[in-house]
């Protein structure tokens, strides 16, 4: 390829169609593609490396906390789980028809790494995500109404309003600050009917006011927010208290051949 063209090709920002134009050009002349087959093949490889980059970019601004996807999830371990209710979540369906997704069960089976596949799967579909604990997203209201010397939280706010899809991780780890149902309430609220939201909580809807330490904010988040959500309820047992005593037994099943290896070097 040219240098002028190449320049030219940076110029227009077809940095995709740069990267394999020479290889098109070799495909082109090898099998006689005809001006619009060879169009169409340039042009669709810069909407493949521009989709690329829109993914990481969305993904990058999601803040995710690990980098899960569905392809690691061990569905076998807990048959509580529906593969193909979470698989059918994971389109993104619910979140163009602006429903809502509350995600229960008790710590360690798999609620936050499924909450943050669905997210990753959503973004590939096209659409945007903000992850956040539950106590990230109380400690920048606070944060942001101690810059501003009042309520503040508009600046904050305007964060938690804008993505298609907003996840709330961890509700019910423990009790929240004072006034936490208040921006907890104005976020649901705002976003009710515009946007969907997807909560995990390991405590039952009944606890949640004396979490927040304010039970008419509670009722009114869970009146919103459960008008149309869809709720996933998961039993079982804990993915982490798995793979603890599967540490622990690798470990003592090594220490016979340690004491062994021990017993020949004093020999």
């Amino acid at each position: 390829m040219k240098d002028s063209l190449q320049t030219t090709l940076r110029q227009l920002r077809l940095s995709g169609l740069a990267l394999s134009l020479d290889v098109r050009l070799q495909e082109a002349a090898g099998n006689n593609l005809t001006h619009a087959e060879f169009l169409e093949l340039i042009l669709q490889d810069e909407m493949t490396v521009r989709d690329d980059r829109q993914i990481g970019r969305r993904t990058k601004s999601a803040g995710f906390r690990d980098p899960r996807n569905l392809e690691d999830f061990d569905f076998s371990f807990n048959p509580s789980i529906k593969r193909k209710q979470v698989y059918d979540l994971a389109t993104g369906a619910f979140v163009r028809q602006g429903r809502d997704l509350l995600v229960l069960g008790p710590p360690g089976v798999g609620k936050s790494h499924l909450a943050q596949a669905i997210g990753h799967a959503v973004i590939r579909s096209g659409m945007t995500v903000l992850y956040r604990s539950i106590f990230d997203v109380v400690r920048e209201f606070l944060h942001d109404a101690a810059v501003e010397g009042g309520p503040g939280g508009e600046k904050v706010l305007a964060r938690y309003l804008k993505p298609d899809l907003l996840i709330i991780d961890d509700m019910g780890m423990k009790q929240l600050p004072k006034r936490s149902g208040e921006y907890l309430f104005e976020v649901v609220m705002r976003r009710y009917e515009k946007r969907s939201t997807m909560m995990t909580s390991n405590r039952p809807l009944e606890d949640w006011g004396k979490l927040l330490g304010d039970v008419p904010s509670a009722t009114a988040i869970l009146d919103r927010f459960l008008h149309h959500a869809q709720i996933v309820t998961i039993t079982g047992k804990s993915y982490r208290l798995r793979e603890q005593a599967g540490r622990k037994n690798s470990a003592q099943a090594d220490q016979p051949e340690q004491a062994e290896a021990c017993k020949d070097v004093t020999k």
